[in-house]
């Protein structure tokens, strides 16, 4: 059995079994979701019909990871129910629960959680119950056993579990992200489920691709020998952003560092990150008017330091954009709407992320070397709001 182009023995002796098994397992595991939305569609469809006519406002949240998930389906979730949604990390909501939380504001509150485990995911929804009149709960995770999908609300609650194989072992979330991201956009397109498996079978030959045909040109680009990191991505691509950033840094035990950021924002202060050791990894967009902004901001880096490398993904190529390395997904001119493009788009970061790992002698299942972080986040400590 390989993964990743390596033999599971290699694999084991370098501490990466988990982590290449569930990056490699993605494509499969997109096609699965779908067919687990569909199998629980009527429940789903009773859930949402009971809450979405009831509520003001839907919060998306989550810690860490589980919390960017938000950031790339709020344009969905919001166009598809005419609801104002609002991405909220779990941490802000526990730390500050009354700068969110309103009692007279009805809520569906969509809580993300590959085990359900960590201290503020409980906490958050307990707070909401608290302060909230009407909050109801939809809870996505990876972990039918966890104390979030186990815990008792006074509002109604519905649980909906990935396939088991989605609660990812390795300490970085690699097929829990995409997986719960996936479930929310089938979520938010509930009506039209049988409509989106074309969508989804694309995607997950997307998948295929970056990670079958690329993977060797991603491990020779893991091979170069930056020091910095800039993942740009706009729209719902700033949460895929976000997280490629998240796992670099996790994956290389924080000695990659940098900056995730849009392509419009980054103009504005955080380009003096750019040097002649930073690599420049660009998420691009496949509509032709958010394209004009990111072809302006590739343009730019011409003018002022030169970055050490540039690299992006594209579903097909762009006039005008000429990078160090681009990977292109179609390869007959097919589109997928933008929030499904930004599941498969984090799969570069995460086959850098793992090669850059073995290459600074680290074990991507557990490259933390100082148990500063973990799989779930321990320690956190969670205090009664009347203090």
């Amino acid at each position: 059995m390989k993964y990743l182009g390596m033999e599971l023995p290699v694999l084991s002796q370098k501490g990466a079994v988990h982590t290449a098994r569930e990056i490699s397992q993605q494509p499969a595991l997109w096609q699965a979701i779908w067919e687990a939305v569909r199998s629980n569609r009527n429940d789903l469809n009773r859930f949402l019909g009971a809450s979405l006519p009831n509520v003001k406002r839907i919060i998306l949240t989550g810690a860490g990871t589980s919390a960017y998930i938000g950031l790339s389906v709020t344009g969905v979730l919001q166009r598809s129910t005419g609801i104002v949604v609002e991405p909220i990390p779990s941490t802000d909501l526990v730390s500050h629960p009354r700068d969110y939380f309103h009692a007279d504001i009805p809520t569906l509150m969509i809580s993300f959680a590959r085990s359900g485990n960590s201290p503020e995911s409980v906490a958050a929804v307990a707070l909401a119950e608290d302060l909230c009149r009407t909050c109801f709960h939809l809870v996505l995770t990876c972990n039918p056993e966890g104390e979030l999908a186990k815990y008792k609300t006074k509002n109604e609650k519905f649980v909906f579990s990935l396939p088991p194989e989605a609660n990812d072992q390795s300490l970085a979330m690699t097929s829990s992200y995409t997986g719960m991201l996936l479930t929310a956009i089938l979520i938010a397109r509930l009506n039209d489920l049988e409509g989106q498996k074309q969508s989804v079978d694309l995607l997950a030959g997307y998948g295929r691709k970056l990670i079958d045909y690329y993977a060797s040109d991603i491990e020779r680009l893991a091979d170069q020998d930056f020091k910095r990191v800039v993942f740009l991505g706009s729209g719902p691509f700033y949460g895929t952003a976000r997280e490629s950033y998240l796992k670099m840094l996790e994956l290389t035990d924080g000695r990659i560092v940098g900056k995730e950021d849009s392509f419009l924002g980054f103009r504005h202060g955080p380009k003096a990150i750019i040097n002649d050791t930073t690599l420049v990894f660009y998420i691009f967009s496949n509509h032709e008017y958010v394209s004009r902004y990111e072809r302006d901001l590739v343009e730019s880096m011409k003018k002022g330091p030169s970055p050490f490398l540039q690299a992006g993904v594209a579903e097909s190529p762009i006039n005008g954009v000429h990078l160090d390395r681009m990977f292109y997904l179609s390869e007959n001119g097919s589109k997928l709407n933008e929030e499904y493009l930004a599941v498969c788009s984090v799969l570069p970061a995460q086959l850098l992320g793992f090669y850059k790992s073995l290459k600074l002698g680290l074990r991507p299942d557990s490259p933390s070397t100082t148990g500063a972080i973990t799989r779930a986040v321990e320690g956190v400590q969670i205090y009664d709001l009347g203090i």
